[in-house]
């Protein structure tokens, strides 16, 4: 909590000051110091507030192996992604993801209907809601597959993007050109697993993430492998049977 009361007495001391009798100078540095620290207060407590969340999102012992028996059911669904990955890295379950952070999602809610409809050549990767509250979809922002395109082709970003039922749009998710959303699948009508990998700079590791979409939270896991060289479209081209990325 920023320390309003110092603030004042610093403040406070300042006006004592005859600032009519001092050159130019000393005013400057003067009011150059009363600045820093009030900012460097403030910084202070900005701090500690993250803490603050890191502490309340980070799940304890007991929540934690319920992510990884989680982990273990979406795996055992997914395996086609699972064993595509084992090629490179051996095989691997739960147990060899590490927890990297846990943290709140900003959804940038905003109103948009699926505009994936039953014609497109995305549609039939598209996740519903286990209970039909709209689906998921993390393709279409990375795949453009038009058919106006003569070639679909990669886009350099992936999002991981929940069309509601009531018709408004949350952002679950976002990467950049360092790695990509392969899989996904709902693990419950309020959880749903993300499959993926980073690129590191000494190569590429698969990655997991498990979202709540009801406390609007995720956990991020990273396997302990990586490997040195990835196609990174290889398992779309796997998955997308309808669309050609070759």
């Amino acid at each position: 909590m920023i320390d309003f009361h110092l603030i004042f007495q610093t403040l406070r001391l300042a006006s004592t000051f005859n600032f009519s009798s001092m050159n130019r100078i000393m005013k400057h540095y003067l009011s150059v110091w009363i600045l820093s620290l009030v900012f460097l207060i403030g910084c202070e407590s900005g701090d500690s507030k993250k803490g603050e969340i890191s502490n309340e999102l980070k799940p304890d012992a007991e929540k934690l192996e319920v992510l990884r028996n989680q982990i273990n059911l979406g795996l055992a669904q997914k395996s086609a992604w699972q064993k595509h990955w084992a090629v490179k890295t051996g095989n691997f379950d739960a147990s060899d993801f590490e927890l990297v952070f846990s943290d709140s999602i900003d959804p940038m809610e905003m109103p948009e209907k699926n505009p994936i409809l039953s014609e497109d050549p995305l549609f039939p990767y598209q996740l519903p809601h286990p209970e039909g509250n709209g689906t998921i979809d993390i393709y279409s922002y990375k795949v453009e597959a038009q058919e106006s395109l003569d070639k679909p082709f990669l886009n350099p970003d992936s999002e991981v993007i929940w069309y509601r039922s009531d018709g408004m749009k949350e952002r679950l998710l976002f990467m950049g050109p360092s790695g990509m959303f392969e899989e996904g699948i709902w693990l419950s009508a309020s959880e749903f697993m993300v499959m993926g990998f980073f690129q590191e700079e000494d190569g590429f590791r698969p990655m997991i993430w498990v979202i709540n979409i009801e406390n609007h939270s995720f956990s991020q896991f990273k396997l302990n492998e990586l490997v040195q060289e990835y196609q990174q479209e290889s398992y779309l081209n796997l998955k997308l049977k309808s669309v050609d990325l070759t």
